[in-house]
């Protein structure tokens, strides 16, 4: 009998969550049920979201969710480097890029709160000289840029 793992998905959720399962496993880490279910619904919600949206979305399904296991679950995502933090909105985003450590820009709509993840070596190493000649380490290699996307700026409709 095959393991779960290795059962083709159905839906795109289920493939991408099968996928970072693997990753943990590769990285010595499992995807444990409350694991998992955060990350779906980060999956699902296609937008950051808070840790008490997160608790109050799983607490739907689960009614003994608490604030202290979806922070440690997060805290453990961001550590395997599946889950990003956004410090401006005090909210939490999947990596696009989980397979390893990298530089990372975050574009961030302030009308609507899209969210796109970009990886440019020009801006990583810009940020990275600035820190050298200021004399900082850099220990975080987020860089996170606020405006209006395009799709807001087209609309007339105020936010």
């Amino acid at each position: 009998m095959p393991k779960a793992h290795n059962v083709r998905p159905a839906s795109a959720l289920e493939r991408t969550l099968h996928r970072l399962e693997d990753l943990c496993r590769e990285r010595g880490q499992r995807l444990t049920r409350p694991r998992r279910a955060v990350l779906a619904k980060l999956l699902s919600a296609r937008r950051p979201l808070s840790a008490y949206e997160l608790l109050d979305l799983l607490r739907s399904e689960d009614g003994r969710s608490t604030a202290a296991s979806v922070y440690r679950t997060l805290d453990f995502l961001m550590a395997l480097g599946i889950v990003h933090r956004l410090e401006s909105t005090r909210s939490f985003v999947l990596c696009e890029h989980p397979d390893g450590p990298h530089w990372v820009q975050f574009l961030i709509c302030r009308r609507c709160g899209q969210v796109v993840e970009a990886e440019d070596e020009r801006v990583a190493a810009a940020t990275e000289r600035l820190g050298q000649r200021l004399g900082f380490a850099l220990d975080q290699h987020i860089v996170e840029l606020t405006g209006v996307c395009e799709s807001c700026r087209g609309s007339r409709a105020p936010h």
